[in-house]
């Protein structure tokens, strides 16, 4: 059984910086993408940030590229989302999520993934 435990949200001020962690267990990392998404309240599910190939792949949203920097510890089990530079509108509930096997195109279409997390709350004040 796949579980996912994100943790590592939390309130910070716009420029500021966060560091998400998700730990994985019954998963085998580099097995597949995994990813984070987010969901703002009355806004559709995001994905901002895939890592592929074992960890030597990564895509981002344009909306989080060069502020976001998603990476793996295999020792660990752990996926990891370094935010910098946030801005209020990155506030939101944020998701990791994994899949076997490689999505290939489309890699941050949320339907391509079948395990999720409970998600963490970013929050970013101005």
């Amino acid at each position: 059984q796949v579980q996912l435990v994100e943790s590592g949200g939390g309130s910070v001020q716009a420029g500021g910086s966060l560091r998400l962690s998700c730990a994985a267990s019954g998963y085998t990392f580099g097995s597949g993408n995994m990813a984070w998404f987010r969901q703002a309240p009355g806004k559709a599910r995001e994905g901002i940030a895939t890592i592929y190939n074992g960890g030597r792949s990564t895509y981002y949203a344009d909306s989080v590229k060069g502020r976001f920097t998603i990476s793996q510890d295999n020792a660990k089990n752990t996926l990891y989302l370094q935010m910098n530079s946030l801005k209020p509108e990155d506030a939101a509930m944020y998701y990791c999520a994994a899949r076997r096997g490689n999505t290939g195109g489309r890699p941050l279409s949320d339907y391509l993934y079948s395990y999720w997390g409970q998600g963490t709350q970013v929050t970013v004040s101005s």
